[in-house]
């Protein structure tokens, strides 16, 4: 009976750390509330902003998201003063909720990242750092990262469009990078932070994206691109608003997941409040078998909570079945995402 049950147990053990399927959880823009220019924060301490979504975060292998602003208690702004300033700082004592809401890993590669200088940068940094957070995407600091989970070696890179992060308008400082991760992973997950902004940009365009005088990428070319050089999920963010998801050549790749958890300081009404939870199952050589979008809508100073009528799901299904119909996926009215039947 001894020897059944070790057996058993041991069994159990590599399976579960030696699997063939890893699931990862995916969300867009974090920004946990701020104090500049004015004091602008949940309630409860922010205790209370993931209650609806934490669940599905943590039980992922991995869960990602974006980073949309500083981690710090001080400096000073490099977007000037006033009340239509947007210049997020985030307090240093909400970086827990992060880890408690099962975060493995962040992109910083984004427009409000350096809202506080080197100061803000150094700090979110360490904040994440001291709570087993892995990031990337600033020029000259991370690049890149590595995250062990179940047998496999996850590697992660983050792109932006802004001069101080790694820009993903330079195809071969995204390739070289793609390059240098692929000889230290498995499975290698790119984010990127792009597209113009608002409401009447969901819809993913041919060609490059201009948005207040910057060049916000070709986002089809950058995303196909990176799975053309290695890249086995690409997630995207930046438009405050969902766009299409899309599985090519095998992989998946999902172009905005809007905003996530933006209590203050954005827009959330109508399609801004859309927060999906989009979690994906690969196989254990990236290659993607079926997906979720569960449906979260933000409330202003309260965070996003569950949509019963699971209309991110359809927003997000019509967008891909416009924008990508040559998908390899469909996605039904539940935001179940499957391979389609090959013809």
């Amino acid at each position: 009976m001894k020897r059944i049950f070790l057996t058993t147990l041991l069994t159990g053990y590599f399976v579960a750390c030696f699997s063939d399927t890893l699931t990862i959880a995916m969300t867009g823009d974090i920004m946990m509330g701020t104090t500049y220019p004015s004091v602008q924060l949940p309630a409860n301490d922010g205790n209370d902003l993931f209650k609806d979504t934490k669940a599905i975060l943590q039980q992922a292998d991995i869960a990602v998201g974006n980073l949309e602003g500083a981690i710090c208690d001080g400096g000073s702004s490099t977007k000037g003063s006033g009340p239509n300033v947007y210049a997020f700082r985030m307090p240093t004592s909400y970086a827990h909720h992060l880890k408690d809401a099962g975060y493995d890993f962040l992109s910083m590669a984004n427009n409000h990242a350096n809202d506080f200088g080197t100061t803000g940068i150094e700090s979110s940094e360490k904040c994440l750092r001291e709570q087993g957070i892995k990031f990337a995407g600033i020029q000259g600091r991370v690049e890149s990262a590595v995250i062990n989970r179940k047998g496999l070696r996850i590697g992660f890179c983050a792109f932006g469009h802004n001069s101080y992060t790694l820009e993903h308008t330079d195809l071969q400082l995204v390739k070289r990078i793609l390059d240098d991760l692929k000889k230290q992973s498995d499975i290698m997950v790119v984010s990127f932070h792009g597209g113009a902004e608002g409401r009447s940009k969901s819809h993913l365009p041919y060609g490059t994206e201009i948005f207040l005088g910057e060049d916000r990428g070709s986002l089809r070319e950058l995303a196909h691109f990176c799975i053309d050089n290695g890249a086995d999920v690409v997630y995207g963010h930046g438009p405050h608003v969902v766009r299409a998801i899309e599985v090519y050549k095998g992989r998946f790749i999902d172009y905005s997941l809007g905003n996530f958890c933006t209590p203050y300081g954005m827009s959330l009404t109508g399609i801004s409040a859309y927060a999906p939870v989009v979690k994906i199952t690969i196989d254990k050589n990236g290659k993607f078998l079926k997906g979720k979008i569960h449906s979260f809508t933000q409330i202003k100073g309260v965070g996003p909570r569950l949509n019963a009528a699971n209309d991110v799901a359809h927003e997000i299904k019509q967008l891909s079945e416009a924008d990508v119909p040559n998908s390899e996926a469909s996605i039904d009215y539940e935001g179940n995402i499957t391979l389609k039947k090959k013809k």
